[in-house]
């Protein structure tokens, strides 16, 4: 019992010293800037698939 209660507090003791560091953090990471291209695209380009709907309405309609 006594070899059990020695090697939990050999555990205890070795994980609260190993928690922490003393080291200087000297890592410095820079941001990354993420350029998006916007792409080309008409004014009409957002128009063409609801005038396409209109216009296959329109067309069950007058049947």
């Amino acid at each position: 019992m006594k070899k059990i209660a020695l090697a939990a507090a050999f555990a205890g003791a070795a994980s609260t010293a190993m928690a922490g560091s003393y080291a200087k953090d000297d890592v410095v990471m820079e941001p990354v800037v993420v350029v998006e291209e916007a792409a080309a695209s008409s004014s009409s380009a957002g128009l063409l698939i609801p005038l396409l709907l209109v216009a296959i309405i329109a067309a069950a309609a007058a049947d």
